[in-house]
């Protein structure tokens, strides 16, 4: 893909939907696969009371939408203004309590650890059941959809194609704790090649930093596919 295709694919614009303002990609198919449709707004004349705690609406007793469900509250049920980047909007908006809870948890991906993905990290790779490794860098492209992979060869694989994700672990530290991650292992589906594709990424052993990089990446690429996982349910 030229430079010129990938800029049109990658471009973005403002858009005012009734929740606020959103960054959206210009075209619709180039979106982030993290991503999460708006939904549709309960009608106002669906929700006489508050879908929390029954409230009954008046002048006094105003009703609001949670721009993450579209369920209708009060405002003391909905007062809670918390980004929501998987929707693309520039501002905090309008959620209630489920949500906001929601929301902030998935927080640290985009502030953090979608940072690490993009940034890339170094890894023993093989595809297959091939015995024959390559140091290979992988990151996530710019607009999330491919995982990239950078060696003597350049692999692409589109990230909604992933299928299932494994990481790889070994042993138990001495003072107790969880087993140190040391690779995953994806699957995947390849354009133009039947059934299921495997890959494996091992990360190596080194004094230069590149380990505690990796196992970043590792943890990072873990709770990336629990939210395309996610967006796939929704």
């Amino acid at each position: 893909m030229s430079s010129e295709v990938a800029a049109r694919c990658d471009a973005k614009k403002l858009v005012r939907s009734p929740s606020g303002l959103r960054m959206v990609p210009e075209h619709r198919a180039f979106g982030s696969p993290f991503g999460l449709e708006e939904p549709q707004w309960v009608p106002d004349k669906e929700c006489p009371r508050c879908m929390q705690c029954d409230a009954k609406f008046d002048f006094l007793t105003r009703k609001h939408h949670c721009r993450r469900c579209g369920k209708c509250f009060c405002d003391k049920c909905c007062g809670q203004k918390v980004a929501l980047p998987r929707m693309c909007f520039v501002d905090p908006v309008r959620q209630c309590a489920a949500c906001a809870l929601v929301s902030r948890k998935e927080a640290e991906f985009f502030d953090k650890q979608l940072r690490v993905l993009l940034s890339g990290a170094t890894f023993l790779v093989s595809f297959g059941n091939s015995t024959n490794s390559e140091t290979m860098v992988c990151r996530l492209s710019s607009n999330q959809r491919y995982l990239l992979l950078d060696g003597a060869s350049h692999h692409e694989i589109e990230v909604t194609h992933i299928s299932a994700v494994q990481v790889l672990t070994e042993g138990f530290p001495a003072g107790g704790g969880a087993a140190r991650a040391t690779g995953m292992s994806l699957q995947f589906s390849a354009p133009g090649a039947e059934g299921v594709a495997q890959l494996k990424l091992t990360a190596g052993e080194d004094a230069h930093g590149s380990r505690k990089q990796a196992t970043a990446w590792l943890a990072a690429m873990h709770k990336a596919a629990k939210l395309l996982y996610e967006s796939r349910d929704q």
